[in-house]
C-alpha cells in the first residue's frame, strides 16, 4: 500500500490479518503430543516386528524337537497379529508415520510366523513324509502363499479374505495336538493349498463387520481353549478339543455364508 506521498508501506497487523482459527485447528494437540503419537506409531511397529523375531523362535524351537515350546510361541505371534491393527488404527500410524508402509511389514511377518515357521515345524516334527515327497509337500502351502501375500486382493472391501487366508500355523497346531500321522497331514495341506485359489470368502475376525462382537469374543474364547490344550499336552482333553473345533466349524460356516450371501447379491444386482 501507499500513503498520501506516494510511499510504500506495510499496514500495521490487525485482527483481519490474523488467520481465522477453525474448530480443526483448536482440536489439535501441542507438538509434543505429536511426537508422543509418532513415538506411539513407532512402538506399534515394532510390536508387530517382533513377531518376526517370534518366527525365528519357532523355528529354533522346532529343530530343538519342541513342538508344545513353538505352539506357545505360536499363541503369542497370533496374539499380536490380533491386536496390533486395532492398536494402528487407533493411534492414526498412517497419518502419524506415512512414510512407514505397516501393511508390508504385517504381511511379512504374517508370511513368516504363519507359513513358514508352521512348515518348519511340522517337517522337523516328522509330520511330512521324509524326501522328496515331503518337500513337495512342505513346500505347497509355502508356493501358495507368497500367491496370497501379493494378491491386492487378498483382503476385500467387506474386511474378508478371499481365499483360504494361509493360516498354516492352525493347521500345525492341529496337527500336532490331535497327532495327526503324515497321510491327515498331507490331505489337509493340499486341500488347503487348493482353497487359497478358490473364491471363497473368509472372515476377518478382527474386521469383518457381521456378527463383530460374537466373532470376537468366540476368537478370544478359541485362543483360550489353544492355550489350555497346550497346557494339557500331550494328553489333551477331549471336550477342551471339541470346544476348540466348534470354532473352527463356525469360522467356515460363517465363512461359506458371507461367500454365498455376496453371490446372492451380485446376481440380485446384475
Amino acid at each position: 500500500m501507499r500513503d498520501s506521498s506516494g510511499r510504500a508501506y506495510l499496514p500495521a497487523p490487525t485482527a483481519a490479518w490474523e488467520p481465522a482459527l477453525t474448530t480443526y485447528d483448536v482440536a489439535q494437540p501441542p507438538a509434543t503430543w505429536s511426537k508422543r503419537l509418532r513415538l506411539a506409531g513407532l512402538a506399534v511397529h515394532v510390536y508387530t516386528a517382533s513377531g518376526s523375531v517370534l518366527a525365528l523362535l519357532i523355528v529354533v524351537a522346532a529343530f530343538d524337537g519342541d513342538a508344545i515350546r513353538a505352539l506357545w510361541l505360536g499363541l503369542v505371534a497370533l496374539v499380536i497379529d490380533g491386536t496390533d491393527g486395532m492398536l494402528a488404527r487407533r493411534l492414526r500410524v498412517k497419518q502419524t508415520l506415512p512414510m512407514f508402509d505397516g501393511a508390508r511389514l504385517d504381511d511379512i511377518v504374517d508370511y513368516l510366523t504363519y507359513a513358514f515357521a508352521p512348515m518348519v515345524l511340522l517337517w522337523t516334527g516328522g509330520y511330512l513324509p521324509e524326501g522328496v515327497g515331503g518337500a513337495l509337500l512342505a513346500a505347497l502351502p509355502l508356493l501358495a502363499s507368497s500367491y496370497q501375500f501379493c494378491r491386492v486382493d487378498a483382503k476385500t472391501d467387506d474386511h474378508l479374505f478371499l481365499g483360504f487366508p494361509s493360516y498354516w500355523n492352525v493347521v500345525a497346531f492341529y496337527v500336532i495336538v490331535l497327532g495327526l500321522g503324515q497321510l491327515a497331514t498331507a490331505l489337509i495341506l493340499v486341500a488347503c493349498t487348493v482353497l487359497v485359489f478358490v473364491p471363497v470368502r473368509y472372515l476377518y475376525p478382527s474386521r469383518t463387520v457381521v456378527f463383530r462382537q460374537l466373532n470376537l469374543a468366540l476368537t478370544a474364547g478359541w485362543m483360550l481353549a489353544y492355550a489350555v490344550l497346550l497346557s494339557q499336552m500331550p494328553d489333551p482333553h477331549p471336550v477342551v478339543v471339541a470346544l476348540s473345533l466348534v470354532y473352527i466349524g463356525y469360522y467356515a460356516a460363517l465363512s461359506v455364508y458371507l461367500t454365498v450371501r455376496r453371490v446372492s447379491r451380485s446376481v440380485r444386482a446384475a
